[in-house]
């Protein structure tokens, strides 16, 4: 079973910037969108995806990443 992360990877197209979605989708969740952008980020650090742009935003005593688009490379 794949993870939100895997799939957005697997779905993606080769050198194409996808944003992230974070309406209408389990993602909504703030903490749920930071966990796959963190699992996303992981895979950049591996040279799967370059990531094109990311927000921070600030949520109480953490900082979450509410926003992310990246590139699929391989």
């Amino acid at each position: 079973m794949n993870t939100l992360a895997q799939t957005l990877y697997l779905d993606s197209a080769f050198g194409v910037a996808l944003d992230v979605p974070n309406a209408g989708c389990s993602l909504e969740n703030p903490f749920v969108y930071d966990a796959v952008a963190r699992e996303l980020k992981a895979m950049a650090d591996r040279g799967l995806i370059e990531i094109v742009s990311e927000h921070h935003k600030p949520l109480g005593e953490d900082t979450l990443i509410d926003r992310l688009q990246f590139k699929r490379l391989r």
